[in-house]
């Protein structure tokens, strides 16, 4: 792996540099994924920050503490040759690696309900998908043999950084770690067999996240950020995230009413309108190998991931 050694200037850098986290480990290599902290100039392998968490799941689990702890061990490498990794080298990891929960809100934007003829939800409507269904940034996704109608979904993804039970709405997002994109994969046809979601959502690799974890302070207000979805270069969707029917504190706050909230839970907050369910039957033409999809989100950067045949 190629390292370009350079000094480390906190006050120069240090206002992008500890927000945005990825997973990482040396292409095709089988090692577990390390924290890195993206910077303009390349990827900081967190394991070279003296005393600083290793790991995403580490500094998730570590709460407030460790994340202050990660800042201040930054500072203090103001001055100092640091190695930079070159993204062509790494491969990704899911950048949350081990949610505890997986939680999804479905029909959660106005336009999206208007294009499938659904009405508006009177609470939150929460599914779940497994941790078979997480991906990388880069990773191919297999589409399975039992289905002919994969659909995107570009949403964006909470990430608990603190447990919430109970918590109010106001209070709500001071549980949140940060933020990230994802991609809601859906095979429709397995999806309304029956009244449950579940088979046509938790398939291998349906859920890719990343490519960063984009912590709170830098994203600000969560409820207004461009979301778009391209296939091939085309663009699908292309919305922001103030047509939420619910907004993200009261998400978050609605589901520690239902269930206690862990660090490293994800939370897929719905998507707009553009989906392929949402075309005219004869317009539908679903994802098929081959297909490159785009899940871009303001201030989080571009998640994308080439569909493949199943084997």
């Amino acid at each position: 792996m190629e390292k370009v050694a350079a000094l480390f200037f906190y006050l120069e850098y240090g206002e992008d540099l500890f927000m945005r986290l990825v997973a990482f480990r040396e292409k095709e290599a089988f090692a577990s994924y390390r924290m890195g902290i993206w910077t303009d100039k390349g990827i900081i392998d967190a394991s070279s920050v003296p005393g600083a968490a290793n790991t995403i799941s580490g500094l998730l689990h570590g709460g407030e503490t460790e994340w202050e702890n990660l800042q201040q061990c930054i500072a203090g490498m103001e001055g100092e040759q640091v190695f930079y990794i070159n993204e062509s080298e790494i491969d990704y990891g899911p950048c949350v690696p081990e949610p505890g929960k997986i939680i999804c809100i479905g029909l959660n934007y106005r336009k999206h309900a208007e294009e499938t003829n659904m009405p508006l939800p009177e609470y939150p409507i929460l599914f779940s998908k497994f941790n078979n269904a997480l991906a990388a940034h880069g990773d191919a996704v297999p589409l399975p043999q039992a289905t002919q109608k994969v659909d995107y979904e570009a949403e964006l993804a909470i990430v608990i950084g603190r447990t919430a039970k109970n918590v109010t709405v106001d209070e709500a997002l001071d549980y949140v770690f940060g933020y990230c994109a994802s991609n809601d994969l859906s095979a429709r046809d397995l999806q309304t067999r029956t009244s449950q979601w579940l088979a046509g959502k938790s398939c291998d690799k349906f859920a890719p996240i990343g490519p960063y974890l984009v912590s709170k302070d830098e994203v600000g207000d969560p409820n207004a950020l461009r979301i778009s979805c391209t296939v091939n270069g085309e663009v699908r969707q292309d919305s922001n995230t103030s047509d939420m029917i619910f907004n993200c504190q009261e998400i978050v706050s609605y589901i520690s009413q239902c269930m206690t909230l862990q660090p490293g839970d994800i939370i897929l907050t719905g998507t707009p309108e553009g989906v392929m369910m949402g075309y005219p039957p004869e317009k539908q033409v679903y994802l098929k190998a081959g297909d490159v999809v785009t899940i871009e989100i303001e201030k989080l950067g571009a998640l994308t991931n080439r569909m493949v045949a199943d084997i």
